[in-house]
């Protein structure tokens, strides 16, 4: 079946191309795009954290990493046999306390420098709804599956978000005027919430995004959520959990995103780093064949020459 896109894209200014550098903060859905970024040896970086889901998680971050504020002692505590941050995502909890506070501090600094560099910064936000810890009156990142009780839950208005919006374009500003920021909202329903509160929460993150974006300012908007919801908008096109995008769902808005956002010149240098990729990927019926060893040889003068272009390029 050929879809038909409704919703339109133009490309944009400044376009992404393998001198830009990005970093991707925010929901799930910012790594699956990284992963793509990844795949084709765009320059990108994301979530050094940990996947972070609501706007106050993503604004601590980048006043933290502004004001250079190190995690102590006071931002980690022991739970279920390993060491937590409420803070950041579980990936970064730890057995031991010391590595656990230093795997925070180096997130820290790697977004720090990606912060420095970054020519792109994609944000993208899941949820409208936090949790506030109790005992020490702050927004979460992650709850952990602490117990229910010590925790108030509550929902971001727009009033609020335009706040915090507001903040991050300052913050980021601060560390590269020239910085393309670029908003987005996960396509991903929190329905744990309810269907009713994650629409919501998604209106009220598409009310105040709206009302932050200046594209002569390079504050820009890309349609995640919409392109799931509406050009594809069917159950076919998500996990059997019926809630996250399902691999073709990726790969079309992966496809959108390539052309309202990457230069025509990159896009060419992307054909051959697929074809590269699919060549060491490449497992023979007979590794020993002079066909196969004669394939390889072309293969590694092909690599040679691309990480010669591009030395930041690693296969």
């Amino acid at each position: 079946m050929k879809l038909q896109t409704q919703i339109p894209l133009i490309q944009q200014t400044p376009a992404i191309d393998y001198d830009s550098k990005l970093l991707l903060l925010g929901s799930c859905f910012a790594e699956n795009m990284a992963k793509k970024l990844s795949y084709f040896k765009f320059q990108n970086k994301v979530n050094p954290l940990g996947v972070l889901f609501n706007p106050v998680a993503i604004s601590e971050l980048l006043i933290r990493a502004k004001a250079s504020t190190p995690y102590t002692e006071k931002d980690v505590f022991y739970s279920n046999d390993c060491w937590q941050s409420f803070r950041a995502h579980s990936r970064l909890n730890s057995t031991s306390k010391s590595e656990m506070i230093t795997g925070l501090n180096t997130a820290l600094q790697s977004t720090q420098d990606h912060l420095k560099s970054a020519s792109h910064v994609f944000l993208t936000f899941g949820t409208a709804w936090v949790y506030k810890h109790i005992q020490s009156q702050t927004v979460v990142a992650n709850c952990h599956k602490q117990p229910q009780d010590q925790f108030e839950k509550s929902i971001l208005s727009v009033a609020q978000l335009q706040k915090i919006f507001a903040t991050i374009i300052s913050v980021l500003k601060a560390f590269n005027p020239k910085v393309t920021i670029v908003f987005s909202i996960s396509p991903v329903r929190h329905l744990k919430d309810g269907f009713v509160e994650n629409n919501q929460s998604k209106a009220h993150l598409m009310a105040a995004v709206h009302s932050v974006v200046e594209p002569s300012k390079n504050i820009q908007y890309f349609p995640s959520y919409e392109l799931l919801m509406d050009e594809l908008r069917d159950y076919r096109f998500y996990n059997e959990d019926m809630v996250h995008p399902n691999q073709i769902a990726i790969d079309y808005i992966w496809k959108r995103f390539q052309y309202s956002w990457i230069s025509d010149e990159s896009t060419a240098i992307m054909q051959e780093v697929n074809q590269l990729q699919k060549g060491l990927a490449h497992r023979p019926f007979n590794p020993l064949a002079a066909a196969h060893t004669a394939f390889l040889t072309k293969l590694a003068v092909k690599v040679k020459t691309l990480e010669s272009r591009f030395p930041f390029m690693k296969f």
